[in-house]
């Protein structure tokens, strides 16, 4: 059953893929918030993904169609990320693609007027970086925007692949820049445990290409006012066999 109707000559109507309830509007009645979309036929691909709320009170609806509206799992999370005591609402979407990313959206419904407060496009393009490769095995990750540099230690890459562009003696056969990728994961988190999220993003550190990963960039964002701003950052690496 879809919370809003649709034409009955509507060969492949929407439906609702994820579901949560919560007050989201602020009266302090549990609301109904869907998401509906479109099913691919013998696929698990879903097109046309659409916010829907039903207020608990009065049963009004209300739609708002999302820029990026088609991928797969899409799923809602209800929580207060700006510390006004009512529930936000965070959309997540995978894209499919083999780089792992995600799209995620934060909505809130104060008053029945829905208000976009994250967007993922604008966070991956607020953050700038350079990747770049050093002699002795090293690996500059430097945030620009945040003017933030990480050094990663690369000397347990294996042999084959530290030959393919390290002379001998440690130096660069030539120069090599990598590349952070968009968002993979968003996780909301209660750090200070007063009921208000923050977040928590994922961006993947790659080198030649979007397979050789490096690690992680994770930052960490809090409501400030009117929107989200950077808290603090940290650059994950991977671990290897330890033998002492």
């Amino acid at each position: 059953m879809n919370p809003y109707p649709y034409s009955r000559t509507d060969v492949n109507p929407p439906h609702i893929v994820s579901s949560a309830q919560g007050d989201v509007t602020g009266d302090g009645i549990p609301d109904t918030v869907y998401l509906t979309g479109i099913r691919t036929e013998d696929s698990p691909f879903i097109q046309k993904i659409t916010l829907v709320i039903r207020d608990g009170r009065t049963g009004r609806i209300t739609s708002v169609p999302l820029k990026s509206d088609a991928g797969y799992n899409p799923s809602i999370f209800l929580g207060d990320f700006t510390g006004n005591r009512v529930k936000d609402i965070l959309i997540s979407i995978a894209s499919g693609g083999s780089g792992g990313i995600m799209y995620y959206y934060i909505y809130s419904d104060i008053g029945n007027m829905p208000k976009l407060l994250f967007d993922y496009e604008v966070f991956n393009e607020s953050y700038k970086y350079e990747i770049i490769y050093r002699d002795q095995y090293k690996v500059d990750v430097i945030n620009l925007t945040n003017q933030l540099k990480y050094i990663i230690d690369i000397s347990n890459k294996g042999k084959d692949y530290l030959q393919e562009i390290y002379n001998a003696d440690g130096t660069l056969k030539e120069p090599i820049e990598g590349f952070v990728s968009p968002l993979s994961g968003l996780y909301p988190i209660d750090y200070d445990s007063n009921g208000v999220y923050e977040l928590l993003g994922f961006q993947r550190i790659s080198g030649r290409f979007a397979a050789d990963a490096l690690g992680y960039i994770q930052t960490s964002l809090e409501w400030d006012k009117e929107k989200f701003r950077f808290r603090d950052q940290f650059a994950a690496i991977y671990g290897f066999p330890y033998n002492q």
